[in-house]
């Protein structure tokens, strides 16, 4: 008998069941964390990924077939361990090398990875390509002697044509050695192509909805709907003073699915603490109690900042030990304040383009701090925040294998061996994006096995062009998304009457910019815009989820629509997992 009783509550039940597999699409062969990076240096080198792509002679193993000397440098194959790879000696310039003469095509997006190592210390090697307009960097690693350091890379070229790839090192004393050299080329395409895969895999999970009456009949033809009620993947802006007291500026915000945010200075030091002992907290006390009442979280920025032009005066003028003691009290005094109640700390701010506090304190001063944060709040992630990491392949300062040496340094010192640290990331963008170096970086970074935040996202108008710069951050937003190792994205828009940092959102009425309109239309592709389809003749629909909270709702002539609504969680159960099991939910009349 059907049933039409509207005070019968439905009935929900969660199970798994095997479902298709998703393949990996960044590359790499299982061993490889981080999607085909190598983070060891090695006594023996991998195989060339792509079994070298569009390279001749990747492995060496038909002697200097396809490479020829680069300058002043002679070269040679040799043979170590069974092992054979080719060696540029008697160098006198940096750009003395090994040398590959190829054709690089606009259109395509190239992947590079090579193996290196110098025959004495460590030396930073960058991949160079010759072209007809000019020299691209593509890339850089620190090599090493007696091991094999791998460079993994990524970049495109603004015009189609003959390009010789040569590895360079300002150091000219040492040799540089090389080996399983490749070179990948994809087509847009392609790209995108991983992108979805990596997405399906990574960000949504499949979701079968079955719909029966009382007695367990299917409702054949069932409109199923789904509302999303919050979005699993942290994505948010930067706010500041401003929205306390400004009321179109809170409409805006809170019109907007964000999750997460961040206060542009209000958590800095200088805005704390303008005069010594004079702490001042009230502007980020309100802007937590903003967040906190919208059900929003908050990223903590920033601890310390090593840039001396952001160190107000009087901490610039502390003898060293006085400076020890003040920043040991600062990092007690924000730590302790807002303990429990932010999701991440930003400890470190720049630290690898400055050194403030360590050149007053010690080179191991940033370890200790992070021991001290540690001593404080030991459960919330402490994050080293960086730029140029995904931005700049010119950028040797931040690179990303600098990056994870910088890391390694504070979690090896004394006592900071179980630190909860996370890799931050502040995607401040000054050109057209290079997608593929940001996702090769990403890779390398991923090898830490730590969560990935881009913290402090933005484009530059460089050319006076909203739309171009629009395309811009959604090719960005885009491949970072995809990337399975961001755990979250950060945009650097807090709004001011006077303009943004850099990139605005909204006009001064609070109207969508272009840049407005691609965030809007990438959160509703994200999962935030509802869905609605139609049963079979089962009464079961399948779809596929982005992780977050839902509302379904079954509406059938059996029964009352009110009768079956029903809350669910779609979730990820491992992201190191290829296979991700079918959600079923059964709501029952």
């Amino acid at each position: 008998m059907e049933s039409t009783n509207p005070t019968k509550k439905s009935q929900l039940r969660l199970w798994a069941s095997a479902s298709g597999n998703c393949p990996c699409p960044w590359g790499a062969s299982p061993p490889l964390a981080g999607g085909g990076y190598w983070l060891a240096c090695l006594s023996k080198p991998d195989k060339a990924q792509y079994g070298g792509g569009i390279i001749k002679n990747p492995e060496l193993n038909q002697g200097l077939k396809g490479w020829s000397a680069f300058g002043n440098a002679k070269i040679e194959q040799r043979v170590s361990g069974g092992n054979k790879f080719i060696v540029a000696h008697t160098r006198t310039h940096p750009h003395d090398s090994i040398s590959q003469k190829l054709f690089l095509e606009k259109d395509k997006l190239y992947t590079l990875s090579a193996w290196l190592q110098v025959s004495n210390g460590n030396v930073d090697v960058t991949a160079v390509f010759k072209t007809n307009t000019g020299f691209k960097i593509a890339g850089a690693v620190t090599a090493k002697t007696n091991c094999w350091s791998m460079l993994k890379t990524g970049f495109t070229v603004n015009a189609s044509g003959s390009a010789e790839l040569y590895f360079e090192s300002e150091n000219a004393s040492v040799d540089i050695w090389v080996d399983s050299i490749s070179l990948q080329p994809f087509t847009i395409e392609q790209w995108k192509s991983h992108q979805v895969e990596s997405i399906e895999k990574t960000r949504k999970r499949k979701v079968r909805i079955h719909a029966v009456d009382e007695q367990g009949n299917p409702m054949s033809n069932a409109t199923v709907s789904f509302e999303k009620k919050k979005l699993s993947f942290p994505f948010g802006t930067a706010i500041n003073k401003n929205i306390l007291t400004n009321t179109d500026y809170q409409n805006w915000f809170t019109s907007k699915p964000f999750t997460v945010t961040v206060f542009e200075n209000e958590m800095k030091w200088y805005a704390n603490e303008p005069s010594p002992g004079e702490e001042k907290y009230d502007d980020a006390d309100a802007l937590l109690q903003f967040a906190q009442q919208l059900g929003i979280d908050v990223r903590g920025h920033t601890v310390l900042w090593e840039d001396p032009q952001m160190i107000q005066g009087w901490v610039s003028s502390l003898s060293s030990s006085d400076l020890a003691e003040a920043v040991d009290k600062r990092i007690k005094s924000v730590m302790s304040k807002y303990k429990g109640q932010v999701i991440a700390w930003d400890v470190v701010n720049e630290n690898m383009h400055h050194s403030f506090f360590e050149d007053k304190l010690g080179s191991s001063a940033s370890a200790r701090f992070y021991k001290s944060a540690e001593a404080i709040d030991g459960t919330t992630p402490l994050f080293l925040n960086e730029y140029n990491t995904i931005e700049d392949s010119r950028d040797g300062l931040s690179k990303p294998d600098k990056y994870l040496q910088k890391l390694e340094e504070i979690q090896g010192f004394q006592g900071n061996d179980n630190l909860k640290m996370g890799i931050g990331l502040q995607g401040h963008f000054s050109y057209a994006p290079d997608l593929s170096y940001i996702r090769a970086s990403l890779d390398t970074l991923a090898s830490k096995g730590l969560s990935i935040w881009i913290t402090e996202l933005d484009v530059k108008n460089s050319v006076g062009d909203d739309q171009t710069q629009a395309e811009y951050l959604e090719k960005i937003l885009r491949e970072l998304h995809a990337h399975p190792s961001v755990d979250g994205i950060m945009l650097w828009t807090a709004w001011a009457p006077g303009g943004c940092y850099r990139m605005c959102l909204t006009d001064n009425n609070f109207n969508n910019l272009a840049t407005g309109d691609v965030v809007d239309k990438l959160m509703q592709e994200w999962g935030s815009k509802a869905m609605e389809g139609t049963a079979d003749a089962n009464g079961v629909f399948e779809a596929s989820l982005f992780h977050g909270d839902y509302q379904v709702k079954i509406n059938h002539p059996k029964v009352a629509s009110s009768n079956l609504a029903q809350s669910f969680a779609v979730s990820s159960s491992s992201k190191d997992t290829p296979e991700q099991p079918t959600l079923v939910v059964q709501v029952s009349a």
